[in-house]
C-alpha cells in the first residue's frame, strides 16, 4: 500500500513499496507532487519498468568511469576524442551530479550554455552525442528510468563549401611540394584517398599494372602514438581504380623510393610513419603557400577527386564506390550541387517517347485546348 504523511516540517512523504516488498519514500513541497510521483511509481511496477532509485545515486563522474571502461569497439582516435569532450564538456556540469538528478531542463540549459560560449556547432553537436550515449547506457543498465537526452535539440551543422582544385593547380602543387611526396598529391587528387589511407598505404596494396590501389589499412596519430587498423568502415575497405596520370606518378615515386611489399609507399624522410602534424608543417604548408594556394588541407585533395570524376561522367553510385561512401545518399548531399543539370536532356528524352509513341505536337496541342475549352 501506498501512502502521503505531513511531517512536522511541512513536507509531504510519499510511502510505497517496491516490487520486491521493501518500505521506501521519497519527500516533496507539494501534495500534488508526492501523488503524482506515487501514481509514476505504481504505473512503473505495473509494467515491469520499475528502477530502484538508489541505483541512479551513482555520481555522473563515477558512472562515466564504468562506461568507459565497458567500452571495447571504438578506434584509438574517436576514443581520445570522446575523452577529451568528457574533460572539457560534460564533467564541468555533471561530473557531481547524480544520475537521477540529472533532467531534461538541466541538459536542455547545458546545451544552450555550450552554444552560447560560442562553440561551434560540430562540437556543441559531439558534445550533446556523447552525452546521449552515456545516459541512453545508464537506462540500458537499469540505473534510471529514461533518459534526459531524449527530445533534445541540438544545433545544425551548416556544411562549409568544399574546396576544390583546378588540374592547373595540382600541377602547381604537385610542383612545389618536396619531390618525395608528389605522387601522394596525385593520389589524392585523381584518386580521392583520404590522408590516413595513403599514409597508411603499404606497397603490396598497389596493383599498377591493372590500375588500381586497395584500401585496407589507415594510419592515423592520437596523443603522440601511431595507429595502424582496417578502415572506419566497410565500405572504406575498397579497390580504388586509378587513371594513367595517377599510376604514373606512382609508379615514378617507387622508382625514386623503393618499397619492399610489406614497406610504407610514403614515408618520412628519416624512414618510418609520416606523422601528419609534422609532415603539415614541414612540407604541406610551405608547398601550398609557395603555389599561392593557401588556404588549402590535405581532405581537399579528396573533395577535388570527387569534382573531377563528376566531371568525367561518373555516376552517384560510382562516386560512393570510389570515395568508400556507405551511400550515394552522402555523395548527393555533399556534392550534389556540382552534377550537370539534367532538365533539358529529360524534356528532350520524352519528347523523343511521345513521338515515338505516335503523339505529334499538334495532336497535343487540340488535347490540352479541349481540357481547357
Amino acid at each position: 500500500m501506498s501512502s502521503i504523511t505531513r511531517d512536522r516540517s511541512g513536507a509531504w512523504r510519499a510511502r510505497y513499496r517496491d516490487p520486491e516488498g521493501k518500505q521506501r519514500s521519497r519527500n516533496f513541497s507539494r501534495r500534488r507532487d508526492a501523488e503524482l510521483f506515487l501514481t509514476s511509481t505504481e504505473h512503473a511496477k505495473a509494467s515491469g519498468s520499475y528502477v530502484d532509485p538508489v541505483l541512479g545515486k551513482i555520481t555522473f563522474d563515477t558512472w562515466a568511469k564504468e562506461w568507459r571502461a565497458g567500452i571495447v569497439d571504438l578506434r584509438p582516435s574517436t576514443l581520445a576524442r570522446d575523452d577529451g569532450y568528457l574533460k572539457r564538456y560534460l564533467q564541468p556540469t555533471f561530473g557531481e551530479k547524480r544520475l537521477a538528478e540529472i533532467d531534461h531542463a538541466m541538459v536542455r540549459a547545458w546545451v544552450a550554455g555550450l552554444t552560447a560560449r560560442g562553440l561551434a556547432p560540430s562540437t556543441v553537436v559531439l558534445a550533446g552525442l556523447l552525452m546521449r550515449k552515456i545516459m541512453a547506457t545508464a537506462v540500458a543498465a537499469g540505473r534510471i528510468p529514461a533518459s534526459p537526452c531524449n527530445g533534445i535539440r541540438l544545433p545544425r551543422i551548416e556544411r562549409e563549401e568544399a574546396r576544390f582544385l583546378a588540374p592547373t593547380e595540382i600541377g602547381a602543387l604537385t610542383d612545389t611540394i618536396n619531390e618525395r611526396y608528389r605522387g601522394l598529391v596525385m593520389l589524392g587528387a585523381f584518386g580521392g584517398l583520404r590522408i590516413g589511407e595513403m599514409l597508411g598505404l603499404r606497397a603490396k596494396h598497389l596493383d599498377l599494372l591493372h590500375g588500381r590501389v586497395n584500401v585496407t589499412e589507415i594510419l592515423v596519430e592520437v596523443s603522440g602514438q601511431l595507429y595502424f587498423g582496417p578502415p572506419k568502415t566497410r565500405a572504406g575497405r575498397r579497390a580504388v581504380p586509378l587513371p594513367r596520370v595517377a599510376i604514373d606518378a606512382l609508379d615514378d615515386h617507387l622508382r625514386r623510393y623503393p618499397a619492399a611489399q610489406g614497406d610504407l609507399v610514403f614515408s618520412a624522410p628519416e624512414g618510418g610513419p609520416v606523422r601528419l602534424a609534422s609532415w603539415r608543417r614541414r612540407f604541406w604548408k610551405p608547398a601550398v603557400e609557395a603555389s599561392g594556394l593557401s588556404p588549402l588541407r590535405p581532405h581537399d585533395l579528396r573533395h577535388t577527386a570527387v569534382a573531377l570524376w563528376i566531371a568525367a561522367g561518373a555516376t552517384p553510385r560510382e562516386i560512393a564506390t570510389r570515395a568508400g561512401h556507405t551511400s550515394v545518399v552522402t555523395v548527393l548531399d555533399r556534392y550534389g550541387h556540382l552534377f550537370p543539370d539534367s532538365e533539358q536532356k529529360v524534356n528532350a528524352a520524352l519528347d523523343v517517347l511521345a513521338k515515338d509513341a505516335g503523339i505529334s505536337r499538334s495532336a497535343q496541342v487540340v488535347s490540352i485546348r479541349e481540357v481547357y475549352s
